[in-house]
């Protein structure tokens, strides 16, 4: 692979990021517990159809600097490390592709630096799940209190920070499988609160799988290894902070074109969202194009579903091109 590794201070951290080809460029943002190397089947498929590939490991995963603050995920710091980004690879604008809290990181770009942004392309999530009335952590410390739920799980350090350290390897095979197509992510919620997430997820299948191998495990492991969650935990951890700082944007809308790619499976789709998630996403960009849904897959869509993903993101580039040439 020609992929490029660089390593750069950027909006105060260290970050790293991977680059390859020429072209529009085009950048990829993951989620937690995700890296740069997620997008790894996806950047060679995009840089030899003609696009320039950016993939930063985000802010406190792989890596990229972890500061230990939560206040430091708020999404002033995450627009910053973008924009920060695009300045330092000398670009005006890109294209965004983002999934799980790459998909939100995009999506406040959009609002707060539209000139910035040619489309975003959002994977899963189609808006950042808000609730006017009640801050997220409140509302899930309730949730908590009833069942097992991660993101009550994650949110006092240090229990979820040690637990998920001294079990990298268990908890990201776990994980993995559990919020796949082939496992069921609502089956920690017949655990009791206590529960650790490590226990509270099935068994999962030996490597490889049809779309995981043990070397592409490996990579995973060795990085959060590394660095630890607390990183990838404090986006989390932020939520209260990130849902303060989307209030004067309620009810504002995006000129920015967007586009969206689902998972018949996917977990944040089918629990997180609403009745109508991809309502959500048109309420804060109208100018949806295009909307595509892959069966038999779920959260984990770009390592289950590589072709049919690469297929499509090539499918909106094109769209995108073409429309800027009009």
């Amino acid at each position: 692979m020609n992929w490029q590794h660089h390593y750069a201070t950027i909006n105060g951290i260290h970050m790293h990021y991977v680059e390859q080809g020429r072209g529009m460029p085009v950048v990829l943002c993951h989620g937690f517990p995700h890296l740069w190397f997620s997008w790894h089947r996806q950047i060679s498929a995009l840089s030899d159809a003609g696009y320039r590939v950016i993939a930063p490991d985000m802010r406190g995963m792989g890596q990229t600097e972890a500061p230990s603050e939560p206040s430091s995920y708020d999404i002033d710091h995450i627009t910053g490390d973008l924009l920060g980004l695009l300045d330092h690879i000398g670009v005006e604008c890109a294209v965004f592709a983002g999934l799980d809290f790459g998909a939100f990181a995009i999506y406040d770009l959009a609002l707060r630096h539209p000139e910035r942004v040619f489309a975003v392309i959002g994977l899963e999530n189609p808006a950042a799940p808000h609730n006017p009335d009640e801050s997220p952590l409140t509302e899930y410390r309730r949730m908590g209190q009833e069942h097992f739920l991660h993101i009550e799980y994650f949110r006092v350090p240090p229990r979820a920070d040690q637990e998920l350290a001294a079990q990298p390897r268990t908890f990201l095979h776990k994980v993995f499988h559990t919020l796949s197509a082939a496992g069921n992510y609502f089956d920690v919620f017949n655990y009791p609160p206590e529960t650790s997430y490590i226990d509270a997820m099935a068994e999962p299948p030996p490597l490889p799988w049809p779309w995981l191998s043990e070397l592409e495990l490996d990579y995973f492991v060795s990085e959060y290894s590394r660095s630890g969650f607390t990183g990838g935990l404090n986006w989390y951890r932020s939520f209260d902070l990130k849902w303060h700082q989307r209030k004067p944007f309620e009810g504002i809308q995006s000129s920015v074109p967007a586009y969206f790619l689902g998972s018949e499976y996917d977990v944040d789709l089918e629990g997180f969202h609403g009745d109508d998630p991809i309502a959500l996403m048109r309420a804060i960009f109208p100018d949806l194009r295009a909307v595509r849904m892959i069966p038999d897959a779920g959260h984990m869509v770009q390592l289950e579903a590589s072709s049919e993903v690469n297929q499509i993101l090539l499918d909106y580039l094109q769209d995108i091109q073409q429309r800027q040439l009009q």
